[in-house]
């Protein structure tokens, strides 16, 4: 089949290796354009851009899709289908009605549940018992369109942000690749969705990360995992921002933000409910470290607490 292909994070990055090896002719990519990363600010390709360089497959990285000479150069490669993953951007009607088998997004979540950009975060914070893939034909909407296919996985409860990523994005190839020559056939139905369902998952801000110790452990711990690797879950003590890399559970009660000490090598938070056991962390301008290497040089954090900015 003649694809465009549209994406930008890594998540995006398997399900283009899958449709190329499964023989489909993917006659572009469109991507965002080139960010600034790092400390040193290094302008930076999208991971979807080096993967489809590696592929000599033609990239396009116009600054917004509804330009008309990108759509002018989507009318000229004249698709079949166009495929989407995690592209960023919504797209208009005039892309969305330019292939004959239209639109076709990867959506990290099992609508109308998880609508929004951060479906895996989100299907973690809330505490989910799994997460899924929802190819959907997509129309103007948020993530609105008709469900094509489904497949889900079971969330382990030590997956963090960044590790079922990589578990769904290998979902999502695999479900895309058995997906399109159903929809060519005609086999797949497409199913409209129960708006009445429909949760949302929206953009996490760096902000999002900031703890609030009045909630209970459980949901505590599980923003630490859905927040990691970012935007991070943190607080500050005397001012100092102390980033939660990893988490537990303890017994035991502590008002909420205060700083224990259970034993010599383990830190722990009073809670809305039970205490949060710190496993590692990292103080502003210091390297991650245990919680064990951190109380060596700062026993005195013990019984101080961690105060909310605003």
């Amino acid at each position: 089949m003649r694809l465009v292909y549209m994406g930008t994070p890594q998540f995006a990055v398997p399900a283009l290796q899958a449709l190329r090896d499964a023989g489909h002719d993917i006659a572009a990519v469109v991507t965002r354009t080139d960010k600034p990363a790092g400390r040193g600010k290094v302008l930076t390709p999208p991971p979807v851009k080096t993967a489809a360089i590696g592929m000599g497959i033609p990239v396009h990285q116009p600054r917004r899709v509804r330009e008309p000479e990108c759509i002018g150069t989507l009318r000229s490669i004249a698709p079949e289908a166009i495929v989407v993953a995690a592209y960023g951007q919504i797209l208009p009607r005039e892309i969305l009605t330019l292939p004959k088998l239209g639109c076709i997004n990867i959506h990290a979540s099992l609508l109308p549940a998880g609508r929004g950009a951060a479906p895996i975060n989100w299907s973690i914070i809330n505490g989910d018992k799994e997460a899924g893939i929802t190819i959907m034909q997509m129309d103007e909407g948020m993530d609105t369109g008709a469900i094509l296919l489904q497949g889900a996985i079971p969330i382990d409860p030590s997956d963090t942000g960044g590790s079922l990523t990589e578990k769904m994005s290998l979902l999502g190839a695999e479900l895309i690749v058995k997906a399109l020559p159903l929809i060519a056939s005609g086999a797949l139905k497409p199913l409209p969705q129960d708006h009445d369902r429909a949760t949302l998952a929206p953009l996490l801000k760096k902000e999002d990360g900031q703890i609030d110790w009045s909630l209970p452990a459980i949901e505590i711990h599980n923003r630490v995992r859905g927040l990691s690797p970012w935007p991070g879950a943190y607080g500050f003590v005397e001012g100092r921002m102390i980033k939660i890399l990893s988490s537990g559970i303890a017994e035991g009660t502590a008002e909420p933000g205060m700083l224990a000490e259970q034993d010599k090598d383990s830190l722990v938070v009073g809670t809305g409910k039970g205490l949060l056991r710190i496993v590692m962390l990292q103080p502003e301008g210091k390297k991650p470290m245990t919680a064990a290497e951190f109380l060596r040089g700062q026993r005195s954090i013990v019984g101080k607490r961690f105060e909310r900015k605003t």
